[in-house]
């Protein structure tokens, strides 16, 4: 009886640690309601960084942080892994900066606070991208960094549960319904 129950606590525990971590659940759905209508509401559209000019990053290291972000391409996803074994998406951006001699905290909520909040016109590469990817809860649970924009749209390298660490676009339907902010730390 007391193993059945251990068992059934470490299982809850799993399951707990998998829909906590970095793009476990589905996004949310933002809908406004006009007439009996429901509609989708967008947060993001490429027509508005196709059509500003594209801002150089001021500090030349940030082609070396996102350089080394793509050199985890294709690496697997690892709840609070930090190494090519496993990476999650706090890890990525974690690892990249520390690379280059600038400390971020280690989690995707705490480095949403910091630096400069930007307009999505104003994000160039380096910058970073937070999403709240769980339903249920308000709170930003992921994170990614522009690599490039590219025909308006804005690229960004993050490690999800599903794929591992993958780039993908702002403008894919479940990013831009879950993206919250962009900011810049450098």
């Amino acid at each position: 009886m007391k193993m059945k129950q251990g068992l059934r606590i470490s299982l809850m525990v799993l399951i707990a640690i998998f829909l906590s971590s970095c793009g476990a659940s589905k996004p949310k759905v933002v809908t406004t309601k006009t007439e009996n209508k429901r509609t989708k509401t967008k947060h993001y559209d490429p027509e508005v960084t196709r059509n500003s000019k594209t801002i150089k990053p001021k500090d030349d290291r940030v082609y070396d942080i996102v350089n080394y972000a793509i050199s985890f391409e294709g690496t697997k996803y690892k709840y609070g892994g930090t190494t090519k074994r496993g990476m999650d998406c706090s890890g990525l951006l974690f690892v990249s900066f520390q690379e280059n001699d600038i400390q971020l905290p280690r989690t995707s909520r705490a480095m949403s606070l910091q630096g400069e909040r930007l307009y999505l016109k104003d994000v160039t590469v380096g910058d970073l991208l937070f999403f709240e990817t769980n339903k249920n809860r308000k709170v930003i649970n992921h994170v990614g960094l522009v690599v490039d924009i590219s025909q308006g749209d804005i690229l960004f390298i993050h490690s999800t549960t599903s794929r591992g660490v993958v780039i993908s676009k702002l403008s894919e339907n479940y990013w831009n319904n879950s993206f919250v902010m962009a900011r810049r730390v450098i």
